[in-house]
Formats: C-alpha cells, structure tokens, sequence
C-alpha cells in the first residue's frame, strides 16, 4: 500500500523531509540532480504532453498577460516560461539541472534561462509579478524555503502558484506501478532519505502551506489531465528511464522481481487501452494564492 502523507503530518517538516537534517537534506538533493540531469534527455519525451496539460490553468490562475514578468521555478524544458511568452509575458526559467537548461533554451531560444536553485534562487528581491512551480515542489527536500524565495522575489500583489500530482487513488498511472513494485518487489530500496511524494495532494493541505509561507487568499482546484501513451513500453519508459526517485526503485529490484513488476503493469494497462493506445488519467492539483505586502 502506499503510504500518503499530509501537510500537517511531522514528516512534512523541513527537517524530517531532508531525511537527517542538513546532511540528508545535501544528499538528496545531490541524488535528485544527478537523476534529473540523466532523465532530462527523455523527460521531454515520456511526460512532455501531460504536464502541459496544466500550464494554462496555471497561467490563468496566475493572471499571466501582456507584460507580466513570470519566473518558472523548477522549469525543466520551460513549459510554463514558453507559454507565458506566447502571451507576450517577460519570462524566465530557472532549474538546478544544466542539461535541463540546456534543453529548454534548445526548445524555447526567445525566452532567458538560467540555472539556479529553488531554495536559492539567484534572482533579485520583488521583481516578478507571477511565479510557478509546475510539478517541481513535490521533488524538492525542503518546500518552504522555496516558497519563501518565491515570496522574496514577488512584488507585492503578485501570485505564486503550484501543481501536484493528485492522490495515488485517481492518479492511476502512479497507483498501477506502486503497486506493481509492493506486489512483486520492494518498495524498501537502498535510496538516499527522500521527502514523501505524496505529501501535497489534498487541497486543503496546498492551502495550507501556502498560509505558513505567507501567502494570501490561497485558492485549489482539481485539473483533469489524460496520459496518452503510444504502448506499455512507452508507460514503462517513462518511469524507468524518464523520472527520478521511481527509475531509481525499479533499477534497486532484481532482475525476476523487475520482470513480474513489468508484466503486473503490462496486465493493469488493458483497462485503459483504446482504439489502439493508452489513456490513462492523471490528475493534478493546483494551488495559487497572492502575496499581499
């Protein structure tokens, strides 16, 4: 079964999700950009379509227009950056990963990116209108300094929003491989401590953290979002090749094990398949709120 968390549980705590203080805290994050710097070659590939399926809700929730000066943390191939553009927004992207960056200015040339950390971010106080997180809090160790840079670098009355993954329940991608890996292997993998995937899912608790961090107004909404994959192997791909935390669960099991979890998901996949390909639902969360002063 998998093991869902919330906001005001005590492993939320800025020192329990680093795992042991600052040294957990150093050591997943050294773990989390080694594996964002091998996934991002495929990330673009496997999850490009469905995270974007998000980005214009989030845009309208942050009221991104003609003028507005954006900051997409966590920006991988500079999805939200590139759309806030095409509304004739000032925008910039920012993320740990060099090869990330390398790829979204690949994609994106017309607009900056830089690399740069979220619980860091090298960017000046109160000089955005509007910054996002596109399923990038849930990866980080320590998510409230990172909505308090996100504070920082905010004017007053500007928004800030996130996207989570909804629950495990009506994720449905997310459920078939965890319990894939508790039926046939072992979800007890030798990995550096991690913050818990699923600690943000539930509305109450975005809004919630969004208060502690001093944000206003806090609003979330649930947005539909269909995972639509060409095969089971492109399912398979994209976690064991195209994420992080789970590629490293699939690469710890051994090889009998990796292959009953292969055919475990290849079973749960016939329930979406449709006039020859998958869908499958995938849900997100997302939350905005404003700064005030």
């Amino acid at each position: 079964m998998i093991r869902m968390l919330s906001a005001s549980s005590p492993l939320f705590s800025e020192r329990s999700c680093a795992g042991a203080g600052a040294s957990g805290a150093a050591k997943f994050r050294e773990f989390s950009h080694q594996g964002w710097q091998s996934a991002a070659a495929t990330y673009h590939d496997y999850w490009g379509d469905l995270t974007q399926q998000s980005v214009e809700p989030m845009l309208d929730a942050l009221a991104v227009s003609a003028g507005s000066r954006l900051l997409d943390v966590a920006c991988g191939p500079g999805y939200v950056a590139a759309a806030a553009a095409r509304r004739h927004a000032y925008a910039t992207g920012v993320d740990f990963s060099d090869v990330m960056v390398r790829i979204a200015t690949q994609f994106h040339p017309e607009v900056e990116f830089c690399v740069g950390d979220a619980e860091n971010l090298p960017l000046e106080t109160n000089r955005f209108s509007a910054v996002a997180m596109n399923f990038g809090i849930q990866h980080l160790s320590r998510p409230m300094r990172a909505l308090s840079e996100a504070r920082r670098v905010l004017r007053s009355g500007g928004r800030v929003a996130f996207s989570v993954w909804a629950t495990p329940d009506v994720t449905k991608g997310a459920s078939i491989v965890y319990a894939a890996i508790e039926q046939h292997g072992t979800l007890q993998a030798p990995l550096p401590p991690a913050p818990p995937l699923w600690r943000l899912d539930a509305p109450g608790d975005t809004c919630r953290v969004l208060r502690e961090a001093g944000f206003d107004d806090p609003i979330a909404m649930q947005v539909a979002q269909t995972w639509y994959l060409a095969s089971a192997d492109d399912f398979f791909g994209a976690f064991y090749d195209g994420s992080v935390r789970t590629k490293a669960l699939l690469r710890a099991q051994t090889g009998p094990a990796l292959a009953a979890i292969r055919r475990a998901i290849n079973g749960s996949l016939r329930s979406y398949e449709c006039a020859g390909h998958i869908e499958i639902p995938m849900p997100a969360v997302l939350v905005s709120a404003r700064k005030l002063t």
